[in-house]
């Protein structure tokens, strides 16, 4: 059964403004006990024992162009983000500063607010040389109106400045909520700033976090608006954001709550995976309405609130019914709030209400840090292969804090990568390259946290050719809604039912005649003992593809390899004493 209760998940504690802050918290470096700062202070997430601690940050703001009037309070606020958080700041508009063995001090520069050509060659080739060493850049705002003349800048900033309306509210779309600098952000994010046009979209090269809603604001000119975005660059770590032209946004501790997010990962203090993500489809989004297309199988189940899942009870599983996949890679927001459990299953077959059928069909991808058995932690395939624990411990954030995963899917091998660190290489003994996926609630006290659930299908991929076309049946069950096309309508909820008898069938038109790879059948409780399963050029002449009678009801796949434009499935023998239910009649070709 699936929970709707709807509950507020707080992921980040509450901030205030830093503008409240008293004068002597303002002060540069880390002499100052956190404990002792006031809570106005974003403070960051402990960091995962192998991540490199931040301590040491430059801010670079010079200008050979227009001049920001933030720029003052943006140095002030990474000051104080600095003292808040553990790390010495040093702020210069000295170019002089760019030496190999000066740079060599810091984790990551920021570029605050610069504009125009600000460091001379010998300058350049020092600053590439630190990059290429693993070193980190942050771009804030007009970095991007800055070295128009030097492509690797270009390159690293992401996008060159175009041009901006004035100053006004947007709505910016937070792409991804697991990254270090927009995890606590909301879904949309109103705030008033300078929105920048850029003379391309970085998209296809970097990790996009978030993104404008031109629709909000006048003068947009982009269509697909990236404004903060993160990316590996040459050997070392880039991110950037188009936002912070206002000194309010220095104020504003969502704003400097991501541009701490976005130092730490420049700096490699806090992984992320930043690597493009172009192509993915969103199985679960954070709205309502895409969790209605996923099903409960097991006790317990989830509760939704900020496009986020929260685990209620267990042991269950919520799978995706809609279709199976193959050849795939798919991503996965989580976060365990403390030393928790879940996992993401693989591979399986309808579970039909077993949340144990998952277990021993498919395959889990475990979370959970602290199990004495290396197969069964975080990143294994559960009881059969545990991760390279030295990348998964160098990859992984801590709790309370988001990781990704990545778990690509070709035939029978599984990889798995966390937060853009491959952790783990299987190929399988079992039937997986064409399953379902899910996600676990393991039981109370068990908590995890999922969100945004995409998929992106690789290599020649079979389309539903049944999606949405016409139906026509024999019979309707009497005095329901269960009509034929609901068998085609891609919604798991609704369902054919037949009268209560033999023989009933069910005929799609696929409109002209296709390459016909396969037909599955998702049945109801009222399920075919036996049927047959024919395809027609016309509707006339037909041919039998399948035949069986000792169905069992769930999913049924029968391959066919051939080409057709009707296809028929024709019940002759009931299991149950009601007629023939289908949830889905898919017709996969091309």
């Amino acid at each position: 059964m699936r929970l709707l209760s709807r509950v507020v998940t707080v992921l980040l504690p509450l901030v205030l403004s830093l503008a409240v802050l008293p004068q002597a918290a303002q002060a540069t470096g880390a002499d100052r006990s956190a404990a002792a700062l006031p809570a106005s202070v974003p403070r960051a997430a402990p960091a995962a024992a192998p991540a490199a601690p931040l301590t040491s940050v430059l801010v670079f703001s010079k200008t050979a162009g227009f001049r920001h009037s933030a720029i003052a309070a943006g140095i002030a606020a990474v000051r104080r983000l600095g003292t808040a958080n553990g790390f010495s700041v040093t702020a210069t508009e000295d170019a002089t500063a760019f030496t190999t063995a000066n740079l060599a001090r810091y984790q990551a520069v920021v570029w605050l607010s610069t504009t125009g050509d600000v460091l001379n060659a010998a300058q350049q080739t020092a600053f590439e040389s630190y990059i290429a060493s693993g070193g980190g850049y942050v771009g804030v705002h007009a970095a991007a109106d800055t070295e128009y003349d030097w492509p690797w800048y270009g390159g690293l900033v992401g996008a060159y400045f175009a041009s901006h309306p004035a100053t006004q509210p947007a709505t910016v779309k937070v792409e991804d909520r697991s990254s270090p600098s927009t995890a606590h952000l909301p879904q949309r994010w109103t705030r008033t700033d300078e929105w920048y046009n850029y003379r391309a979209s970085p998209r296809s090269a970097v990790k996009v976090l978030a993104s404008l809603d031109e629709t909000s604001y006048t003068g947009g000119t982009m269509g697909d608006h990236p404004i903060t975005w993160c990316q590996n660059y040459r050997g070392g770590r880039s991110w950037y954001t188009g936002l912070g032209h206002t000194e309010e946004s220095y104020a504003d501790p969502a704003f400097t709550t991501m541009l701490l997010g976005g130092i730490r990962t420049a700096a490699g203090a806090s992984p992320a995976d930043c690597r493009p993500e172009n192509g993915y489809t969103r199985l679960f989004d954070g709205t309502q309405a895409s969790l209605d297309r996923w099903r409960q199988a097991g006790p317990g189940g989830f509760s939704l609130a900020d496009g986020t899942l929260t685990s209620v009870g267990g042991m269950g599983l919520l799978w995706y019914p809609v279709t199976p996949f193959a050849d795939y890679s798919l991503k996965v927001d989580w976060m365990m709030p403390g030393d928790d459990n879940g996992g993401v299953f693989i591979g399986f077959p309808d579970p039909q209400g077993d949340p144990w059928r998952p277990v021993d069909l498919g395959h889990e991808i475990q979370i959970d840090a602290t199990d004495a058995d290396a197969s069964r932690t975080t990143g294994s395939v559960y009881s059969l292969k545990a991760p390279d624990t030295a990348a998964r411990a160098a990859a992984l954030n801590p709790p309370g804090t988001w990781n990704t995963y990545e778990i690509a899917v070709h035939g029978k091998r599984i990889e798995i990568h966390l937060n853009g660190v491959k952790i783990n290489d299987y190929t399988s003994t079992r039937d997986i390259a064409t399953g379902h996926l899910g996600v676990q609630n393991d039981g109370a006290g068990m908590d995890i946290n999922y969100r945004d659930i995409r998929i992106r299908q690789d290599g020649a991929q079979s389309t539903d050719l049944a999606r949405g076309r016409p139906v026509t049946v024999t019979s309707v069950e009497p005095g329901s809604t269960h009509v034929g096309a609901n068998a085609v309508d891609g919604d798991p909820a609704t369902r054919w039912g037949s009268a209560y008898a033999d023989p009933q069938a069910i005929t799609v038109d696929l409109g002209s005649v296709r390459t016909v790879d396969q037909v599955r059948l998702t049945w109801e409780t009222a399920y075919a003992r036996a049927y047959t399963v024919e395809i027609s050029p016309d509707n006339t002449t037909w041919r039998t593809v399948a035949t069986t009678t000792a169905g069992d009801g769930g999913l049924d796949t029968v391959p066919v390899g051939a080409t057709a434009r009707y296809v028929r499935v024709q019940g002759t023998a009931r299991a149950t004493s009601w007629g023939y239910s289908l949830w889905e009649l898919a017709v996969l070709g091309r």
